[in-house]
């Protein structure tokens, strides 16, 4: 029996990826940097172990930016789509829940919630920081 694989591209369509298998972890990231990124108040995530992710299409097309080096974001060059972010600290890529096609995002957390722009009230753990540390009310 062969791994589920799921394809995303960016916005024009240049640049595609698959993932294969499961995420080890999905969730909403409410960090300032995530934020500002995405012009958007919350990110769903989707945490895949580095060698789950391909780019099977259009590499030539992406580009990197990296304010720390926490996380390496990869966008399209020809469109500004974004795709993903590689997180080297914990060997993880975070493939935007919103790129992927025909994909069930199931989130189990939130992270950096103390820095939040909306607040959520949806039951899950909410994650002052990482996963781990203090946890704060729902």
């Amino acid at each position: 029996m062969s791994e589920i694989t799921y394809k995303a591209s960016c916005f024009c369509g240049s640049v595609e990826i698959e993932t294969s298998g499961t995420p080890a972890m999905m969730g909403y990231c409410h960090c300032k940097d995530c934020a500002s990124w995405s012009a958007s108040p919350i990110t769903a995530a989707t945490l895949w172990p580095q060698e789950s992710v391909k780019v099977v299409k259009g590499e030539d097309h992406i580009s990197t930016f990296n304010k720390t080096e926490h996380t390496y974001r990869k966008f399209c060059r020809k469109c500004g789509g974004h795709l993903m972010a590689y997180h080297p600290e914990i060997a993880l890529v975070d493939v935007y829940a919103a790129v992927l096609k025909d994909f069930t995002f199931e989130p189990t957390l939130h992270v950096h919630y103390e820095t939040k722009t909306v607040s959520v009230k949806d039951g899950l753990p909410k994650f002052k920081g990482a996963p781990g540390g203090e946890m704060l009310p729902d």
